[in-house]
């Protein structure tokens, strides 16, 4: 594709998402920044929360994880319904019923001020972590197809989309983002769709065809039986179940989404509409995947050894123009729901977990919006100094180890909440902050020397659990008398 055609994508994209913000930013304050005014229809923000569920990570990394884990991520797939359905039952009545603007408030009713402080803590950093090398992925993909031939460099590039961003979220807040989500929805839907067409088109064969060939080929497997494997269906089944609780019910970004409804029954009514629609759309991307591979042994493609680059390589070089756009087109689609959103929850929890501004009465409104302006800008200029430092580093081994600290860093968070819901014993709260750094150390032991603590047993995404176990245990330790019911 010509980079003209690239750019002009993202330019005219860009342009739309700023009309929806004209429309959704007016008369707004720090209530429509942080929960929308609690009128968002749940329809809109079920169908929205599926672009923001896929970001640009899943949408270049699933279809190429199919060549190495097959369809064994369909067992994780299922975990998220599952989890989906804990989050509306158990996590979701609660925030509604303490009527919170940030879901860490609630630590600091049930155990005390630095557990409260721990939790909100752990979220911004794995949240800044996630949502920079989420943005690294899509940016440098555009770097390296238009602006690395426009000798731009990648510092400019990534500030501009942060700009972008920021300009867009800078009013309206969750309001703009609620509506913006759903067209981002709308496109990255279309091309997982118009992609699976135009390979079909251009192998000849109907969808028909190509299903069978998928089930046919050795790519189709989903169940592995060997305990010992990553794959095995039953840690892929509660990996995901755990994965869906802590990464959506116990995150600020997607929860606020939710606690913008009208209430606990429209909330719990796109929680539940959502959750079946996006198990249909992972194994879209499941089946893309497969036929990608399909299309590359029938064409004799030389893959490229990153799996992240199989999709992006395909549909840019060997499917024509149409291809190209659909996927950028995808990609752009992606990348928004990683910035807007992440920039969005990191302010709202930063502005009332650390500047408790929700609970000061002696600051005016117009400086409280002030000072939410300035935070918003200081973690987009923290975004993109920790994307310019990825860049730098350049070594996908040490990005993806940093990705997997942030991972650790949602075990705390299930562990506090697994024991605030579960017992009804305090904690000496001094202590906490401790507790929560001691287990994602000790995970992270255990992880390297899995095989020869457990016999040939390797960790896969199940390593939350034992994290979050972790926890538990410590504030086990740490307990003391019970308490009533909460």
């Amino acid at each position: 594709m010509s980079p003209v055609i690239i750019i002009s994508c993202v330019i005219a994209y860009s342009v739309l998402l700023f009309l929806i913000t004209w429309f959704t930013a007016k008369k707004t304050d720090n209530d429509t920044f942080f929960l929308g005014n609690k009128i968002s229809p749940w329809y809109v923000v079920a169908y929205g929360m599926i672009g923001a569920s896929l970001s640009g990570v899943t949408f270049m990394s699933v279809p190429g994880w199919v060549g190495d884990t097959n369809f064994s991520y369909l067992m994780v797939i299922f975990g998220y319904l599952f989890g989906y359905f804990v989050i509306a039952l158990v996590l979701m009545p609660l925030y509604y019923r303490l009527n919170l603007t940030s879901i860490y408030s609630y630590l600091e009713n049930r155990f005390g001020f630095r557990s409260y402080k721990t939790g909100a803590f752990y979220f911004l950093l794995s949240r800044t972590i996630g949502a920079s090398f989420r943005m690294f992925i899509v940016v440098n993909v555009l770097q390296t197809f238009v602006f690395d031939k426009w000798g731009m460099p990648f510092w400019i590039v990534v500030a501009i989309f942060l700009s972008l961003v920021l300009l867009f979220t800078f009013r309206g807040g969750i309001r703009t983002i609620i509506w913006t989500d759903t067209l981002q929805t709308t496109f990255m839907l279309l091309a997982v769709m118009l992609s699976i067409y135009i390979i079909s088109h251009d192998m000849g064969i109907g969808l028909s065809g190509l299903l069978s060939k998928v089930k046919e080929s050795h790519l189709s497997k989903v169940f592995f039986m060997n305990w010992q494997d990553k794959r095995f269906f039953i840690k892929q089944f509660f990996s995901g179940m755990f994965i869906t609780i802590v990464m959506t019910g116990l995150d600020q970004e997607m929860m606020q989404k939710n606690l913008s409804c009208k209430n606990i029954r429209e909330a719990q009514k796109n929680m539940f509409t959502f959750s079946f629609i996006l198990v249909i759309v992972n194994a879209m991307f499941l089946f893309l995947g497969a036929i990608l591979f399909l299309y590359a042994i029938s064409k004799g493609v030389n893959l490229p050894k990153s799996s992240d680059n199989i999709f992006p390589t395909i549909a840019l070089n060997y499917l024509g123009p149409v291809a190209g756009f659909v996927f950028i087109l995808g990609l752009i689609s992606a990348a928004y729901p990683s910035a807007d959103g992440a920039l969005t929850s990191l302010t709202t929890s930063f502005c009332v977990d650390f500047l408790n501004m929700n609970k000061n009465d002696k600051i005016s409104n117009k400086k409280k919006v002030h000072i939410r302006y300035a935070v918003h800008i200081s973690f987009a200029i923290l975004l993109l100094l920790i994307i310019v430092i990825f860049k730098i580093i350049n070594n996908q081994a040490v990005i993806s180890k940093l990705f997997t600290v942030a991972g650790y860093t949602y075990g705390p968070l299930l562990g506090l909440y697994s024991f605030g819901l579960f017992t009804n014993l305090k904690v000496k709260d001094k202590y906490v902050p401790l507790i929560c750094i001691i287990s994602p150390i000790l995970c992270y032991f255990f992880d390297d020397y899995s095989k020869i603590i457990f016999n040939g047993y390797e960790f896969g995404f199940e390593l939350l659990i034992l994290n979050g176990l972790l926890t538990f245990l410590g504030l086990l330790l740490i307990s003391k008398k019970r308490i009533e019911s909460f």
